[in-house]
């Protein structure tokens, strides 16, 4: 019993080292024919399905009002402010930078400020609501990134300070692989909170305008202390394009609209939480510009069209938080846990079939492989969506593929190997004992 039970913890790891060694190579791109396969697939979680194709709809949020600024000038941006807040909502979030690139304060290389009163009319406005969030973005001085630094930040792109005044801010920084703006965009998490390096902490845009609308429910939020959530997506704005699951959750007020008193009710707007954003020249529109890809995507293999704007990812994380739906998901070491106790189950019994019935071993083997990585399949997509728990078991799913496979190289070629070496070692003991 004592080998046997060193023969499963060596086989053990010996399948943890294999799929090291499948990830390594994978990752030299020695398979590049296969990359438009591995781009279709690779961004797919079992989630998403849950996500797009089972959960059950959800209710309208009506604590959260969109509205489109789509390409309007800061002016006008301004007369949306000033005849939204006329209505006295309780938050207003503006997820639109009002800042010059690079700092060049000309009117060539910053045309607004071409439009001095405009400016003025918006500084104006904000100050005059006085529950304005505007957006901000953490950022790495040149020095810490040089640094070879991650996950921390000493600057913040900001709105000028002639717009903004004292209107409070939320990094609007959302978690991609995206390496810029017009990259493929997934969006299925972000960041809360970050410290800053100067000893400030700074909160998402999202969680600013929460602690605003109901601090007590946005303080349990931040009480959970995570470096990343999952978001809970609700839904999305009016999706006249059908890309999106849960189209229509939130109202919103179009461009046009929104400079219109005819269509700012005040009962739409009263104690209300309204975020401003870009989400389209208009709703008809397609732009890429600000859009996410996201789980609700009815597409969730093989995506073609992003399905939500920026803005309204951010909707969603505020009402994840203010109706408490969090998601919570395995750790790290719990999910190698999982991983490596059901493959040392696995050996074990692949141990006892080969003894006892070894001609029968690849049929059972292969037929167990696959049962379990089916159930666990399922197992993901309906605890996620029963209990809004991300059961990730991307690790047991990629060791339960190779473990046959695995335990027969083991069994055939390790052993054997390790045989020989024992074999040659007592030979050449014997050898050096024995007198001449």
């Amino acid at each position: 019993m004592k080998r046997f039970w060193i023969d499963c913890t060596l086989a053990t790891a010996f399948v943890f080292v294999t799929l090291g060694g499948i990830v390594a190579i994978t990752d030299l791109k020695i398979f590049s024919a296969f990359d438009p396969l591995g781009e279709a697939l690779g961004d797919v979680e079992m989630t998403d399905i849950a996500f797009s194709q089972l959960r059950n709809e959800p209710e309208l949020d009506l604590n959260v009002v969109m509205v489109n600024v789509s390409k309007l000038s800061r002016r006008e941006i301004a007369q949306q402010i000033s005849l939204i807040s006329q209505y006295h909502p309780k938050v207003i979030g503006v997820d639109v930078f009002f800042n010059c690139p690079s700092n060049l304060r000309d009117t060539i290389s910053c045309p607004a400020l071409a439009d001095p009163m405009g400016n003025y009319m918006l500084a104006q406005a904000i100050k005059d609501a006085g529950n304005v969030v505007l957006v901000s973005k953490v950022l790495q001085s040149d020095s810490l990134f040089n640094e070879g630094i991650v996950d921390q930040y000493d600057s913040l792109r900001r709105t000028d300070l002639d717009i903004r005044g004292n209107a409070m801010e939320g990094f609007a920084n959302l978690e991609t692989d995206a390496e810029d703006q017009e990259s493929f965009k997934t969006c299925r998490s972000f960041v809360p909170r970050i410290p800053m390096i100067h000893g400030d902490t700074a909160l998402a845009f999202s969680v600013k305008i929460a602690m605003l609308y109901d601090s007590v429910k946005t303080k349990k939020f931040l009480a959970r202390n995570n470096y990343s959530e999952t978001i809970n997506y609700r839904g999305n704005i009016l999706d006249l394009h059908n890309a999106s699951a849960f189209s229509g959750r939130y109202f919103a007020l179009d461009w046009y609209q929104a400079l219109d008193p005819e269509y700012v009710l005040p009962e739409l707007i009263k104690d209300k939480i309204v975020i401003l954003g870009y989400m389209g020249d208009d709703f008809d529109d397609t732009s890429w510009d600000d859009k996410f890809f996201t789980p609700l995507n009815k597409q969730y293999a093989g995506k073609t069209n992003p399905d939500m704007y920026g803005p309204v990812v951010h909707a969603n994380i505020i009402s994840m938080i203010l109706n408490e739906d969090y998601i919570d998901e395995l750790s790290d070491w719990q999910e190698w846990i999982v991983a490596i106790t059901l493959c040392f189950i696995n050996v074990a019994l692949f141990w006892f079939i080969y003894n006892r019935s070894p001609d029968w071993f690849d049929a059972v083997s292969v037929l167990l492989q696959l049962i379990q990585i089916i159930l666990l399949s399922f197992l993901m997509i309906y605890f996620f969506n029963w209990y809004s728990f991300k059961l990730d078991l991307t690790i047991t799913l990629a060791a339960l593929a190779v473990v046959g496979t695995v335990f027969e190289l083991y069994q055939s070629a390790i052993l054997m190997a390790f045989e020989w070496v024992k074999k040659r070692l007592t030979k050449r003991k014997d050898t050096v004992l024995t007198p001449e």
